[in-house]
């Protein structure tokens, strides 16, 4: 009975997209990316920065 229930195919499940196209809106850049990395690392960002954690870049936002 076992090998029954095994026979077939797997329902389909769908899996959550990764993270780093969020950083794309139809195709266009949204976030800043790394003056010094280029265009492919972006900056992360947090509630008083910007920072690249590959060359640890900081620019300071303004209040």
């Amino acid at each position: 009975m076992a090998e029954a229930e095994r026979k077939g195919k797997k329902p389909h499940k769908n899996k959550p997209t990764s993270k780093k196209y969020e950083k794309y809106t139809n195709g266009k850049k949204t976030a800043k990316c790394c003056p010094r990395c280029g265009p492919a690392i972006f900056l992360a960002v947090h509630k008083d920065r910007l920072h690249c954690g590959k060359c640890n870049y900081t620019e300071f936002l303004k209040k």
